[in-house]
């Protein structure tokens, strides 16, 4: 902070021994660390004295490799920069002393300033536009350093950077830790904060286990992970003889592709509603994506929710109290070593919730807030019911009743809409506001402009149809009444099965034209988007409330994590529509080859010794010369590439957590076993306060645990990194009180 200090540019006071503090991985929740620890130091106490060693392998310090600034230009950040931030503030629980607000920007505003200064085009971002990923590096060095220098002004801290990998950490004297890095140097610390962020799994470790990545065989080149992308998929190796797989088809898959096009002199350019790709010739000659789904992420919808999460969705019946309500009345017994918490089953018990939460946004984002206390009214004596223990028989028996309400509406809305019935004939016969809600549906299927039209049919008791009837949708929903219905297997797999790749591409093409529009039109007014927005992001943590720390049976956790999850990144993690519009040109021009579909498979060709993608279903079957695995592991030290947590583990400072069930099956997803406070807990079952784990290594008993910052939403990043920061002053200070009193 820029706030003054008496004794800034004075010597130490004390001589006592300072309390050595290691931070392991110097990425954003590095930055949100030292924020914290700088805006806190005088916590520190005249005469005392703190160490930090802060070590981040790629010298990228404040952003490391994921966000790095020398990264690949064609990636960007699937968040807008308004929901970007680098500091704790008011909504931050027990966070002060805090920073003044021009010390503690959103990404936005620092590309604002930036921008100002430099000129620079990629830096000219509005609040809603979605930063390119390179930007969000530059910010979040520029913090860091910053609140480096910050920390580095008071006069009993000292901070040392090392770009150095840190490949283990053993007991030393005095009930220390000694940190060791990669080039044999070892340095004590009182304690260690490790903040390593995402690795990926070593594909020698990971052959034959479950859910292991492909591997390429033969004379097809492996890339285990793509990243620099730079380095990983140089133009030798992906250039226009080759022909690049690439498995996955999420965010990382999508970075691989832009990189291997765009990146390479490619070019897009309008082209009626959409885009079309120019290509340079320096491209391979084909990229051809494949996954379990045979899908990309959907196009994330423009936002049109406050960035401060005033707008979010609230829920209506997926709620932690319903989510308690379930668990007191359905919940199973844990197995021996468990929390004692009762289990739930995702399918059984949790997935109704969030399918009748998605249908009744669908349908009140639909017909208008007019219709929303019918709705309401009708789905309640079902989801009470169903959260005091009456089976549901599936998604489907919750959603009748509002299905039967939707039916209604509909019914009545036509009979206006064609004339049938006159407007105060009908509402006579019905308690909700018929006019509200027809214009409401008018707006939402055609636009503002057909609404007006309506309007002026129905005040003068004229039939309106005559004003839709020529019309089309502009946001690519259907215009009949009757349309427009929720599906929960149509919107997690909205493309149908294919008997050949071309029918395929097409049915794909065909969908993210349509799905493109329905971003388009927003999270608050495009129904498809205002549910999957609403529910799988905004109640994403009262999903995690019901998940987490061994909420659902071994069995369930295992089938979330493998199902749920993606459909959750589909949903509602995807790119920004302007990505999604590259890839549906990418798509058109044929350069991207999509036609494996769903289930794709890998095979070794003996003949030619390249492995070769095979569709399933449609039939492709394409050999690559090239396989890289474009998706992100989850954090598992048995696999990782990376010594660290393998030999952690090996020492038994640290254990894996397990999800233990009453009919006896475990599951270990790969996350360490952390107390509430984060420390690991050993082999021997005893936590260790000298360590704290933030961050990707709690996955498992945890789940989405986003990276970045989101300002002035109280956001669970900052109030992790209070945690430990709370612990960590008495400790730090108290330690140095030991050493003089002995």
């Amino acid at each position: 902070m820029t706030t003054p200090r008496a004794d800034a540019s004075g010597p130490p006071a004390a001589t006592r021994e300072p309390y050595r503090l290691a931070v392991v991985g110097g990425g954003p929740r590095a930055t949100y660390a030292l924020e914290r620890l700088s805006a806190t130091i005088d916590r520190l106490g005249e005469g005392h004295r703190l160490e930090v060693d802060l070590y981040e392998r790629t010298g990228a310090f404040g952003a490391g490799r994921a966000h790095g600034p020398d990264q690949a230009r064609t990636s960007y950040l699937n968040r807008i920069g308004a929901q970007v931030g680098f500091a704790a503030d008011e909504t931050v629980t027990g966070a002060g002393p805090l920073r003044p607000p021009a010390e503690r920007p959103t990404l936005h505003e620092w590309c604002r300033r930036r921008f100002e200064e430099t000129g620079d085009p990629d830096l000219d971002l509005g609040p809603e536009d979605w930063p390119r990923r390179y930007v969000h590096g530059l910010a979040l060095r520029d913090m860091f350093d910053s609140y480096a220098a910050d920390l580095r002004r008071h006069p009993g801290a000292e901070l040392r950077l090392h770009r150095a990998e840190v490949v283990d950490i053993a007991p030393a004297a005095g009930d220390r830790l000694e940190v060791v890095t990669a080039d044999g140097a070892r340095r004590t610390a009182d304690e260690v904060l490790l903040l390593t962020g995402h690795s990926y799994h070593d594909p020698r470790r990971s052959a034959g286990s479950p859910g292991a990545p492909p591997a390429a065989e033969g004379r097809t080149r492996h890339v285990p992970h793509p990243y620099p992308l730079e380095t990983e998929l140089d133009a030798e190796s992906c250039g226009p003889d080759a022909v690049v797989g690439c498995a996955g088809m999420g965010l990382t898959a999508i970075d691989t592709i832009l990189h291997l096009t765009e990146g390479r002199g490619g070019s897009f350019h309008p082209d009626g509603s959409g885009l079309a790709y120019r290509p340079s010739g320096r491209e391979p000659a084909a990229v051809v994506a494949f996954s379990g789904s045979g899908l990309f992420t959907f196009a994330r919808p423009d936002n049109h929710k406050p960035a401060d999460g005033a707008g979010d969705h609230p829920g209506t019946f997926l709620t932690r109290e319903a989510v308690d309500r379930l668990r007191a009345h359905v919940g199973r017994p844990a197995g021996a070593d468990g929390t004692g918490r009762l289990q739930l089953d995702f399918d059984r018990d949790l997935l109704p919730l969030i399918v009748l939460e998605m249908a009744h946004l669908h349908y009140v984002t639909l017909f208008g807030p007019a219709a929303a206390l019918l709705l309401t009214q009708r789905a309640i004596p079902g989801y009470l019911a169903f959260v005091t223990g009456t089976p549901a028989d599936g998604p489907a028996g919750l959603l009748a009743p509002l299905e039967r309400a939707v039916e209604e509406i509909a019914d009545v809305l036509e009979g206006v809409l064609r004339g049938k019935c006159a407007l105060f004939t009908a509402q006579a016969a019905v308690s909700w506001p018929v006019r509200d809600v027809l214009l409401h549906w008018t707006r939402t299927v055609y636009g503002p402009t057909a609404e007006a039209g309506v309007r002026r049919c129905v005040d003068r008791s004229l039939p309106p149809g005559s004003v839709t009837d020529p019309l089309d949708s502009a946001w690519g929903l259907e215009t009949w009444l009757h349309g427009n219905r929720f599906d929960w297997h149509r919107a997690v797999s909205p493309v149908p099965p294919a008997a050949s790749p071309e029918e395929y591409r097409a049915s794909v093409a065909a969908f993210m034209a349509r799905d493109l529009l329905w971003a388009r039109q927003g999270n608050l007014r495009n129904p498809h988007k205002a549910a999957a927005d609403g529910v799988w992001r905004d109640l994403r943590q009262v999903i995690a409330y019901a998940v987490d720390h061994a909420g659902l049976t071994a069995a369930s956790q295992r089938r979330f994590l493998g199902t749920y999850v993606r459909h959750h990144n589909r949903l509602a993690n995807g790119a920004a529509a302007e990505i999604m519009a590259k890839m549906a040109a990418l798509v058109d021009c044929g350069l991207l080859d999509v036609g494996a579909g769903p289930g794709a498979r890998l095979r070794l060709d003996a003949a030619t010794g390249r492995t070769v993608v095979e569709g399933p279903h449609t039939g492709l079957s394409r050999p690559v010369d090239v396989l890289v695995e474009a998706r992100m592991h989850g954090f598992d030290p048995r696999l990782d590439v990376l010594p660290l947590y393998r030999n952690l583990l090996g020492r038994g400072l640290v254990r894996l957590w397990r999800n233990e069930s009453a009919d006896g099956e475990v599951f270990r997803p790969g996350g360490l076993d952390l107390t509430p406070e984060f420390h690991p807990v050993g082999a021997d079952g005893t936590p260790d306060p000298r360590f704290t784990v933030l961050g990707v290594p709690a996955e498992g008993a945890r789940s989405f645990l986003l990276s970045a910052l989101r300002p002035n939403a109280d956001h669970y990043v900052m109030r992790d990194t209070l945690v430990w920061l709370d612990a960590f002053w008495p400790r730090a200070v108290a330690a140095r009180e030991d050493v003089r009193a002995g």
